[in-house]
C-alpha cells in the first residue's frame, strides 16, 4: 500500500473517530454551518444585534433629545459623497442646509442646500456622553465638522432618524430577550412537571394552560394599558411589557414539552434512570430535555421574532412602549399618515431593518432545527 493510501485511510479514520466522539453541540453546528442561507441569516443577525448594543458609539446623537436641528425637521437623508461639480476631495462630506421663508411657497419655511459651503464628516468624534459597559463615553464613531449628520434623515421633532434605528433595535431585542427568556423557563418547568407525572398533575396544569392560551392579547393589554401609570418611567413601562409578553407566550412549547415527555417517560432509557435511583427532576433535566433539544433550540429562536413583532405591534398601537423609548415599534407609529408616505418616504428605512432581522431570525432557525435533527441526513 502507498503512503499517499495510508494517509487518506489514516485521516478518513481520524474523521470517523471525531465524529463518533463529538458532543451534540459540536454536531449541531458542524451541520449548521453546511447551510448557507442559514449562515448568511446567522451573520446578519450577529451585525444587528451588535450594532444594537453598541449604537451609542456607532451613532452620532442621542436619539431621545428633539429638536437637536430645528433647522432641518423632516429633513430628507444626508448623503456623504467625495466629488461634485465644485471638485473632488479625499474626505468625504455633506452639504450645508439653509432654512428660509420663499415667496414661491407662501412664506413657508423651506429647506435648502447650500453647495457651496461644505461640511467634511470626521471619525471618532467627541458628543453626548452615554453609558456602555458600565462605562460612561463621549466619543462617537463619526460626526461633521461643523453642524449635524443625518444618514437616515430627520423626523418631524428634528431627531436623527439613523440613530433612533440602531437604539430601536437595541431595546427591541431587549423586550424579546427578557420574554423569551421568561418564556421559555417557564414552558420547561410546566410542561416537564406535566408530561413526565401525567395523571392529574397534567390535566391541572392543562386547565390552566388552555386558559392562558385563550386570554386575547390586544384587549388584554388595553386594560393593562388603562392600568400602567402616567407616572411610570420608560424603564418601568419596559419592563413590565416584557414580562408580560413572557407569562402570555410560554403555552405553546410547554405543549410541545408536554407531549414528547409523555411519549418517551416509559423508555428504556428512563426506566434505568429511575433504577439506578436518579430523581425525577435529574430524569427531566439530564435524559428527557435533551432528546428534545431540537425543538427546544427552534422554538427559542423563533420565538425572538415573534416576541420582538407582539412588542412592535403593541407599541404601534399605542399600548406598548411610547417616547421617548426607542424601539422599532415605537418609530413604526410615524409611518402611519398619508403625508409621511407621499413626502417623507425616509421613515420607512427602519421598517427594512424590522423585516432583515425577523426573516434573519427565520432562516437561523430553520437551519437550527435541521442541524438538530439526528435524522436529517438520512432524509436526504
Amino acid at each position: 500500500m502507498s503512503d499517499t493510501n495510508i494517509y487518506d485511510a489514516s485521516v478518513d479514520q481520524s474523521a470517523k473517530d471525531a465524529y463518533f466522539t463529538a458532543s451534540q453541540s459540536q454536531l449541531i453546528w458542524t451541520r449548521f454551518k453546511k447551510q448557507k442561507a442559514a449562515m448568511v441569516g446567522a451573520w446578519v443577525l450577529v451585525i444587528l444585534i451588535l450594532s444594537g448594543m453598541f449604537a451609542p458609539f456607532l451613532t452620532p446623537y442621542d436619539p431621545t433629545i428633539a429638536g437637536r436641528d430645528k433647522d432641518y425637521l423632516n429633513g430628507a437623508p444626508t448623503i456623504p459623497q467625495f466629488c461634485d461639480e465644485n471638485g473632488c476631495s479625499l474626505r468625504p462630506f455633506i452639504y450645508t442646509h439653509e432654512r428660509e421663508r420663499s415667496i414661491e411657497t407662501n412664506f413657508r419655511w423651506v429647506t435648502t442646500e447650500n453647495k457651496d459651503k461644505r461640511r467634511y464628516v470626521e471619525f471618532f468624534v467627541q458628543g453626548s456622553e452615554y453609558q456602555l459597559m458600565f462605562m460612561t463615553f463621549s466619543t462617537h464613531l463619526f460626526g461633521v465638522d461643523e453642524g449635524f449628520i443625518h444618514l437616515f434623515g430627520t423626523d418631524s421633532t428634528g431627531k436623527d432618524i439613523f440613530s433612533r434605528t440602531f437604539h430601536a433595535i437595541n431595546t427591541s431585542m431587549a423586550v424579546g430577550t427578557i420574554g423569551v427568556f421568561l418564556a421559555f423557563v417557564l414552558a420547561l418547568i410546566i410542561g416537564g412537571i406535566s408530561g413526565y407525572y401525567g395523571g392529574w398533575i397534567d390535566s391541572f396544569i392543562q386547565m390552566v394552560t388552555d386558559a392562558v392560551r385563550t386570554i386575547p392579547a390586544i384587549p388584554l393589554f388595553m386594560a393593562l394599558a388603562a392600568f400602567i401609570p402616567d407616572t411610570w418611567s420608560a424603564e418601568e413601562r419596559f419592563f413590565f411589557i416584557s414580562v408580560i409578553l413572557g407569562f402570555i407566550s410560554w403555552p405553546t412549547l410547554a405543549r410541545r414539552v408536554r407531549t414528547h415527555l409523555l411519549t418517551e417517560r416509559n423508555q428504556e432509557y428512563v426506566l434505568a434512570a429511575q433504577l439506578c435511583g436518579a430523581s425525577s427532576g435529574h430524569v427531566i433535566r439530564k435524559h428527557l430535555l435533551p432528546s428534545f433539544t431540537s425543538y427546544i433550540i427552534v422554538d427559542l429562536v423563533i420565538s425572538f421574532p415573534y416576541m420582538v413583532l407582539s412588542e412592535t405591534a403593541l407599541s404601534f398601537i399605542g399600548l406598548g412602549l411610547k417616547d421617548p423609548v426607542n424601539s422599532l415599534g415605537v418609530m413604526l407609529q410615524n409611518v402611519t399618515s398619508a403625508d409621511v408616505l407621499l413626502n417623507y418616504q425616509w421613515y420607512f428605512i427602519p421598517v427594512i431593518f424590522f423585516i432583515v432581522l425577523v426573516m434573519a431570525f427565520v432562516f437561523v432557525g430553520d437551519g437550527l432545527r435541521d442541524a438538530a435533527d439526528p435524522y436529517g441526513d438520512t432524509k436526504k
